[in-house]
């Protein structure tokens, strides 16, 4: 084997890597926001939700010294904004799309905020299981080191997916999200489902934060986050709304983030940072492709705005 092919051997070995540990934070992020959209309302807060994740995260896990800690209060905070998100969002008059925003901006502020004193401390790692032992390449064993939150990520995804087929949580969730007459007539109380259906998405968000501060990179600082929140909508778009759907569209969208990285491992520099655009051109480019002017986007929940 030349030396040209070892060369893109290690491209794609770096790329598979890279597509597992990048994939993971999407993986939580865009099951959040399906679970909320499901329920017919659009969470674009969820970006400054995955940023008060991961400080919050890496401050309580350097606090007390236990990452699963971290991760839980990171689950705790994303609750909260979720539930703040949805409890404005029932009032008369409110755009969810407005509000978002607005929680997207106080999330990251008060991330950078309260997270400044974490910025040089460390804080225990996550765990990751070593499936790539019996190799004796290094490079092999870095992209088979998986961390166990990309696992639970998947199962995540077929559980919701379970629930929204087989159970009646599910059908009151996508009723809801279809046709908030039709629930109200079956006596389904529409605010309540969507706030708990944000309130579960902003947990799950909570979550992807906490993996990036305490795994990949594994560090807190106030460019964590590099609008892995918002490409999530488009993500979950992508993926028509599928829960399982969203873990082959967060791989292809971490393939795409690993890009970058797997080409630097080789040695090539030349287009650095244009390599490093790609899971933004990604996003402009599923955002051109799904629209339409004259049709809804197949699988797309009747009640939400993009559909209206």
């Amino acid at each position: 084997m030349g030396e040209g092919d070892l060369g893109l051997w290690a491209v794609l070995v770096a790329m598979i890597g890279g597509a597992i540990r990048v994939s993971t934070p999407f993986i939580f992020v865009s099951l959040g926001e399906c679970l909320t959209e499901r329920s017919g309302r659009i969470n674009l807060g969820l970006e400054g939700t995955l940023v008060f994740g991961a400080m919050s995260g890496y401050a309580v896990a350097y606090e007390t010294n236990s990452a699963w800690i971290g991760v839980l209060a990171a689950a705790l905070a994303g609750t909260v904004f979720g539930l703040f998100h949805g409890w404005v969002c029932k009032l008369p008059r409110v755009n969810d799309i407005a509000i978002g925003i607005a929680l997207m901006l106080l999330g990251m502020g008060l991330a950078f905020f309260f997270g400044k004193p974490y910025i040089q401390p460390v804080a225990p790692d996550l765990p990751a299981i070593p499936l790539g032992f019996w190799s004796s390449s290094p490079q092999v064993e870095a992209a088979l080191r998986v961390n166990v939150l990309f696992v639970v990520g998947i199962a995540l995804a077929f559980l919701i997916a379970w629930l929204f087929r087989s159970t009646r949580i599910g059908l009151v969730i996508r009723v809801v999200g279809d046709s908030s007459d039709a629930a109200r007539a079956m006596g389904i109380s529409v605010d309540r489902v969507r706030l708990l259906a944000t309130a579960a998405g902003g947990a799950l968000a909570g979550i992807g934060g906490a993996y990036l501060s305490l795994y990949y990179p594994g560090s807190w600082n106030e460019g964590i986050s590099s609008g892995q929140g918002l490409m999530a909508v488009a993500l979950v778009i992508f993926a028509r709304w599928n829960p399982v759907n969203c873990i082959w569209a967060a791989l292809l969208f971490g393939a795409a983030g690993a890009l970058g990285p797997a080409l630097q491992s080789i040695g090539i520099s030349k287009g650095y940072y244009l390599s490093y655009a790609a899971p933004y051109v990604l996003t402009l480019i599923l955002l051109i492709a799904t629209s339409s002017t004259t049709r809804a986007v197949r699988g797309a929940p009747g009640e939400l705005s993009i559909t209206k």
